[in-house]
Formats: C-alpha cells, sequence, structure tokens
C-alpha cells in the first residue's frame, strides 16, 4: 500500500487501494504545451516490503566507478555537451530538457517519456540531479581518450568494455514508432502468446520477416550486432528458441548476467559459419537439452526484466548518480520544462497511441526493489571467468551430454 500526498486541493491525501488513475489533462482541446499541477507530488512506500532486485542491478556500480573517487564534477558533465543529444535536468520532481542535436527517428522523444514515466511512477523519489545523454548506436565516451582527465558521465543505451558510457535502458521500452512496435509490456505478452513452440515438429530454421510475436515459432534464432548493439535482442531472447549470440562486443544494461548454454548458446565470429552449423546439429542431437537453454533465455527476460525491473533499474542508477554529483543542478537557459501533458497532448496517430499504451497512469504501490551490494573484485573475476571458460568448451567443441 502506498500514500499519495498532493499540494492539490483535488489530491491531497489518497490512500490506494484500487489504485485510482489520474487522467492525462489535455488543456485547451489538445493543445497543451504547459505542465498541470494535479498529479501527486510525492509517495510513502513500506521499504520493508520490498522485492531483491535482479542481479544485473549490481552493474550500476561497475557502471558509474569511474567516478566513484572523484564524484561527479560540473565541469564533468559539460564535458559531455558537445557528443549528447539532449541534457535532462530534475529539481523538486520536475523535468527540464536542453536539447542540442536531433537524434535519429524518435528515439529522444521515447527515451524523455520514459524518463517521465518514472517520475510518475515514484513522485518525489527522484532527486535533484543534470546528466547528459546520447541516443546514438555508438559508444561516445571511448578510454583511450580519458588517460589523464575524467571522462564525462554520459548516459548512452550501450556500453563496451573500452568505453565509460553509462547503460541506460533504450527507447523502444515506451515503443518504436517507426517500426510500429508496441510498448515492452504488451509485445512481450505477446511473444508469450507465439512461445507455442512444439520442438519435436518444428523445422530447425530461423525466423523470416514476420511480426515479432510471429517470430517465436522456430527452434533456433540468431543474434547478431549491427553497428553496435541491437535492440533487437530482448525480442530474440524472449522467444523460446535456443539462441545463437555471435560473439557481441557490446551490451545493454540487463544482459551482463547471463549465462552461456543456460541462456544462450555463444557463437564465435571468426568461425561463424562452422559454428553455427555445429550448433544446430547438436541442437537436433539434443533436442531437449537445446528447448532447455530457449527455455532458460525466455525466462531470463520474463523474470529480470518485467517492466517495474525496467523502471526500478533507472530509479537506482539515476539515485546512485546523483550521489556522485558535487554540485547542485540548475536549469539551463534554454531548457523547457516538459510532463506527459507537454509531450502527449499535442501529437497524434500512432505515436501518441504508443505513449498512451505505456504511460503510468498511478503512482507505484510498491517500493522500489532493493539494492544489491556491489560486485568484490574476486567475485567479478570469477563470473567472468566462468563464463569465458563456457565459451571455450563450446568453442573447442567440449559440450558433453551434461550440458
Amino acid at each position: 500500500m502506498g500514500i499519495w500526498s498532493s499540494g492539490t486541493s483535488l489530491l491531497k491525501t489518497i490512500t490506494i487501494f484500487n489504485k485510482p488513475q489520474p487522467p492525462l489533462i489535455c488543456m485547451n482541446g489538445n493543445s497543451t504545451t504547459t505542465c498541470p499541477s494535479y498529479y501527486p507530488q510525492k509517495i510513502e512506500h513500506d521499504d520493508s516490503k520490498a522485492e531483491s532486485c535482479p542481479e544485473y542491478f549490481r552493474w550500476i556500480h561497475q557502471d558509474l566507478k569511474p567516478w566513484e573517487s572523484t564524484g561527479i564534477t560540473r565541469d564533468m558533465v559539460e564535458r559531455g555537451k558537445n557528443i549528447s543529444h539532449f541534457r535532462l535536468v530534475v529539481i523538486d520532481g520536475k523535468a527540464y530538457i536542453e536539447k542540442y542535436a536531433k537524434s535519429y527517428q524518435t528515439r529522444d522523444m521515447f527515451t524523455i517519456w520514459g524518463i517521465l514515466q518514472l517520475l510518475r511512477l515514484y513522485p518525489g523519489k527522484i532527486p535533484d540531479l543534470e546528466i547528459m545523454f546520447q541516443c546514438g548506436d555508438k559508444t561516445m565516451v571511448k578510454k583511450n581518450s580519458f588517460k589523464d582527465i575524467s571522462p564525462p558521465p554520459l548516459f548512452h543505451y550501450c556500453g563496451e568494455k573500452n568505453s565509460f558510457d553509462i547503460v541506460f535502458p533504450d527507447w523502444t521500452f515506451w515503443g518504436w514508432a517507426e517500426l510500429t512496435i508496441r510498448p515492452w509490456e504488451q509485445t512481450l505478452e505477446n511473444i508469450r502468446e507465439g512461445n507455442k513452440l512444439q520442438w519435436q515438429k518444428e523445422k530447425a530454421h530461423n525466423f523470416q520477416n514476420t511480426k515479432l510475436e510471429e517470430q517465436c515459432t522456430y527452434r533456433y534464432k540468431i543474434y547478431v550486432e549491427g553497428a553496435t548493439w541491437s535492440v533487437s535482442e530482448k525480442y530474440i531472447i524472449a522467444c523460446d528458441s535456443m539462441t545463437m549470440f555471435i560473439e557481441p562486443r557490446y551490451y545493454d544494461f540487463f544482459t551482463r548476467n547471463m549465462v552461456p548454454l543456460k541462456h544462450y548458446w555463444p557463437i564465435t565470429s571468426k568461425n561463424m559459419c562452422e559454428d553455427i552449423e555445429f550448433a544446430v546439429n547438436w541442437g537436433n542431437t539434443h533436442i531437449d537439452k537445446a528447448q532447455a537453454i530457449g527455455k532458460g533465455g525466455t525466462n531470463y527476460i520474463l523474470e529480470n526484466l518485467k517492466m517495474k525491473f525496467v523502471y526500478d533499474y533507472m530509479f537506482h542508477l539515476l539515485n546512485e548518480y546523483a550521489k556522485l554529483m558535487r554540485f547542485k543542478p540548475s536549469i539551463p537557459e534554454g531548457a523547457i520544462e516538459i510532463c506527459s501533458e507537454s509531450m502527449a497532448c499535442p501529437i497524434r496517430g500512432l505515436r501518441k497511441r504508443l505513449l498512451m499504451e505505456s504511460m503510468v497512469n498511478s503512482p507505484s504501490d510498491t517500493p522500489p526493489c532493493t539494492m544489491p551490494p556491489p560486485y568484490k573484485p574476486e567475485a567479478l573475476q570469477m563470473l567472468i571467468q566462468q563464463n569465458e571458460d563456457l565459451i571455450k568448451k563450446v568453442n573447442t567443441r567440449a559440450v558433453d551430454n551434461d550440458n
């Protein structure tokens, strides 16, 4: 149970039992450009009832480690301005955006929308902060460029071992208008319906060009990176098929705790064709075990990538980031206040439908999950080594019947 509190007479204190849903209020027809004050400004939770966060939340500490000893200064943040698409400022629970460059398609729009929904889910719980955000494909903060100076803390959709980019959920969790892909919750439900794969009857081939939910009737799927990581990853893993990962160089926020031969089958890029042939032959010979790997990947997604955990990851990442800030956030001269109304009310068509479908209608009645502690160096090294050993086992064709 949670308690809402608001400065308005409409919603001063409401105890949530049936989760009332404040509507999206569009003033002046649908041309609202201002932010109303009807929504609860704060919510209190019984934190003792919080569930544990998934293990991959531990990587938040690792991603912020470059600023652990120095903190984050304004100068560091400003150094990221020329490689950012927008600056986000949160002060007293209100969001302000200053845009610097046009992103590809509507990536920035749906990313900002997702952050606004986080503010609606946990009103009053996001601290004052100031971040720079990059919406492109490629990592920008290369480690070899910042050997003698602190790197700018830049939020981005993916990371790699040679960059300092801070990994954040990508825009497609709230919809991808250009590809007519619905928000993650609805898409995942459709994929579940498509996960009626009869392994003994299905042909050993990969998916064709169909809707996402219609691509989950094949025994094997392949995940291959494009320019960098691909947002297709989560959809592919959720399909019950044994997913083959072609030696990914990049990672997103939830994949670093996935285990080879448990959640996916590793493929090297150098011997890709031979490796895929071996994987298919092995899977056809060990159908139950191949199916278990497919189910393992699906369960990883279903258990660890619920939309609540996506928001909780954002919540903890922003809170840990704010703890490192060594300056007081301020609203830049060119920034504008932005909220769900000012974003959604003026637009029409598919984009509006996706925003409405992914909108948080009321504060959460449960607290954010409990953040796990950072990895100890020896535990982190053991995790990395175990995965490397499993990949080596596949590469040397030493996979036995116990896998």
